[in-house]
């Protein structure tokens, strides 16, 4: 079973701004009935300003689908449109006290509405607004996901497993057939961020702040993911552009141990250190 916050089971048990603005000037349809979840967002607001005066929602979906298009409307009532903007999948669940991983698509589809009310009133669009990540190539043909909405889940929300993709998009949580497609658009991914971060990295780090960004880089992007699974890794020495691990728990004898290391630890080093660094495991 979902641990739900309770403020999730708030706002699931008891909405707020359910319904329709009369006489709305921004409006947005998001998601679909047949794939499971979909949203109608009205907006008023107000020409001179452009404050969000009144926001309500209708929400065919389960509870984590209704408690996110309520707390939304709470969220952007009172904020003008260009601070509405701002606002992301994951301000909506920290909102909500957190989501289960599986749930967060739930946000993610909140956050399109608002873009899509705001394109709306902004004359981008009627209320067959078409959001920019369904203009892609359809990956997902059970849910209709398109590659520019799992680029953009993977890119904002840091993804790096097909799982994590489902939990934000829905893709690939049907079938399964496609998977494979979701794995080759990661690793585009990933190859760009790195190359992005790359350029952007001043040149000829010192050895101190090479091994400060190493410790927090493993700390915030690998430890998490390897005690997930009852494993864990220890930093024993940094040598110029080489970084010497030891691998705990569950990861130590694992078959899959150089995977993990080439792909998880030199990968994520990669990402937020330097791009040729390297990582070498010692054995006990």
């Amino acid at each position: 079973m979902w641990d739900y916050t309770d403020k999730v089971k708030e706002h699931f048990t008891h909405p707020h701004n359910v319904g329709e603005v009369e006489n709305a000037n921004a409006v947005a349809e998001v998601g679909s009935i047949v794939c499971g979840d979909a949203l109608r967002l009205t907006l008023n607001v107000d020409k001179g300003t452009e404050k969000i005066l009144e926001a309500k929602f209708k929400t065919f979906g389960c509870g984590s689908a209704i408690a996110s298009s309520s707390i939304l409307t709470e969220m952007i009532i009172g904020k003008t449109l260009d601070e509405a903007a701002r606002i992301t999948n994951r301000d909506i669940a920290n909102e909500l006290g957190g989501l289960p991983q599986e749930k967060m698509h739930c946000s993610v589809m909140g956050m399109e509405a608002l873009e899509a009310a705001i394109a709306n009133y902004r004359g981008k669009g009627t209320e067959g607004f078409k959001h920019e990540d369904e203009e892609g190539e359809i990956v997902c043909k059970c849910f209709g996901v398109t590659d520019k909405k799992i680029e953009r889940a993977i890119r904002e929300n840091h993804l790096s497993t097909v799982e994590e993709v489902t939990n934000y998009t829905k893709a690939g949580g049907a079938c399964g057939s496609c998977h494979w497609r979701i794995e080759e658009i990661i690793r585009l991914v990933l190859r760009k961020t790195q190359e992005a971060k790359a350029a952007e990295k001043p040149k000829g780090l010192t050895n101190m702040q090479r091994i400060k960004l190493v410790t927090e880089t493993l700390d915030r992007e690998v430890r998490p993911q390897l005690q997930k699974d009852g494993g864990d890794l220890e930093l024993v020495d940094v040598d110029g552009k080489t970084v010497k691990v030891r691998l705990l728990g569950m990861c130590q004898g694992c078959q899959v141990s150089r995977f993990t290391l080439r792909d998880l630890v030199e990968g994520k080093l990669r990402e937020f250190v330097e791009p040729d660094i390297q990582v070498e495991e010692l054995r006990s």
